[in-house]
């Protein structure tokens, strides 16, 4: 086929020549009388010179022109495949809003997104449609940002670039979007975790504050206010160090959240170590307790401490928050593998206390959640020790289920996948 592009485009740069060939042949066989056949064969002679002999102006002109369109095609290719590989949803449009080719991403954010529908079919904020239409006359990039609220509500940033050079006016425009409704949700997040640490910390502050002013004034010289403030000041100060200890342990755990643990532990020796340190204490609180456990080794890859803190904090709470002289139990239950899913251990703290309404059960494991904010601080509470639980059950790639009913009390379930390790790395977890 190219060999045939190749005649034609010689034969169009020669048009005028070869018709001055003929026009001044003809004019030979008419005025000087020269034979036909002569003319004929002279035209056809300077047609072959014009296809057959080298140009190279010519050549190399026809070569770029012929090129060209390949050329385009592998540069389409290429952006194409460059967008393919963003992770980020792309999009191409032609200067009328026009899809031209949009990536995988583009189309699992919009299920409706198809090439050659119009990108208000899926995008349909006024902002960014005017940032479209301008694109080609503005001459840079912009960036708008935007909220849906539906399929899902989420906050998206879209940055429409045109695809021109220097000072064309006329080509394609390129979207590329971010989804920004986890980076917004993260910042809130920190803001609301600061605004409540700041809020637990100034309370006890502005307590201990307003009796050391007393005992410098009025009080100064008064035994029995001396007696009354310094237990209150001293529960205050601890109330600050239980917070502060609970922030820093939060602080750990979520700085190793994206390192899985690789040590390999028993879980009995968790649930005997639980059972060793909480007893003394239930049996303060007026709690009968007990302790189940797994008929065999229990192996899990973990951080020891970790899992201890969670005990600790499960079976902390249940003491706290429920009716003393009441029953707290932890039942051992293995979870056999079934298929492809490895088996599990569940570890399940139950206790016989008021329980907790269901709205409550989502939001539990949020930092300085409480139930009951006055109760909570009144028995010691942070509100940060279910936030704990879940960061490190997270780490371990474990879950956390609540089940609980007013009045029938609640269960916390740990459930942690069983380790496949070798019988020596087993042994030693083990001994």
């Amino acid at each position: 086929m190219r060999p045939f592009r190749e005649i034609a485009a010689r034969l169009r740069a020669a048009l005028w020549l070869i018709v001055a060939v003929a026009v001044i042949m003809a004019s030979l066989v008419l005025i000087a009388g020269l034979s036909k056949t002569f003319a004929l064969i002279g035209l056809v002679s300077f047609v072959a010179s014009v296809l057959l002999l080298p140009r190279p102006d010519a050549d190399q002109a026809l070569a770029v022109a012929l090129e060209r369109p390949s050329a385009v095609a592998r540069t389409a290719s290429a952006m194409h495949v460059m967008a393919d590989a963003l992770p980020d949803p792309v999009i191409v449009l032609n200067p009328a809003g026009h899809v031209l080719f949009c990536n995988a991403p583009a189309r699992g954010l919009f299920a409706s997104l198809r090439e050659g529908s119009h990108i208000s079919s899926v995008i349909r904020t006024p902002e960014f449609l005017d940032a479209v239409a301008a694109a080609p006359e503005r001459g840079r990039a912009v960036t708008v940002t935007y909220s849906e609220r539906v399929p899902v509500g989420r906050r998206m940033a879209a940055t429409v670039a045109p695809l021109t050079r220097g000072s064309e006016r006329v080509g394609n425009i390129l979207v590329l979007l971010r989804d920004l409704t986890e980076v917004e949700r993260i910042n809130q997040m920190r803001a609301d975790f600061i605004a409540n640490a700041s809020h637990e910390l100034r309370t006890p502050l502005a307590s201990l504050r307003g009796f050391i002013e007393t005992l410098q004034s009025s009080a100064k010289g008064d035994p029995g206010a001396r007696e009354r403030f310094l237990p209150i000041m001293a529960e205050q100060a601890s109330r600050m160090t239980r917070l502060i200890d609970a922030l820093l342990s939060l602080s750990r755990v979520e700085m190793n959240a994206h390192v899985a643990p690789s040590d390999l532990v028993d879980l009995n020796d968790v649930l005997h170590h639980a059972k060793d340190t909480l007893e003394p204490l239930a049996r303060e609180m007026g709690f009968r307790f007990d302790v189940a456990h797994f008929p065999r080794p229990a192996i899990v890859r973990g951080d020891r401490d970790e899992l201890v803190q969670v005990m600790q904090n499960l079976v902390q709470n249940a003491f706290k928050y429920g009716d003393r002289g009441g029953q707290v139990r932890i039942e051992a239950k293995h979870i056999p593998a079934l298929g492809r899913q490895a088996g599990r251990y569940a570890i399940a703290i139950v206790d016989t206390g008021p329980g907790i309404a269901p709205e409550h059960l989502p939001r539990l494991t949020e930092r300085f959640y409480r139930v009951d904010v006055a109760s909570s601080r009144e028995k010691g509470g942070t509100g940060l020790g279910l936030a704990i639980v879940k960061h490190i059950l997270n780490r371990h790639r474990g879950e956390l289920a609540i089940a609980s009913k007013p009045g029938k009390g609640s269960t916390f379930t740990v459930m942690l996948n069983e380790a496949r390790a070798s019988h020596a790395e087993r042994g030693a977890a083990s001994g």
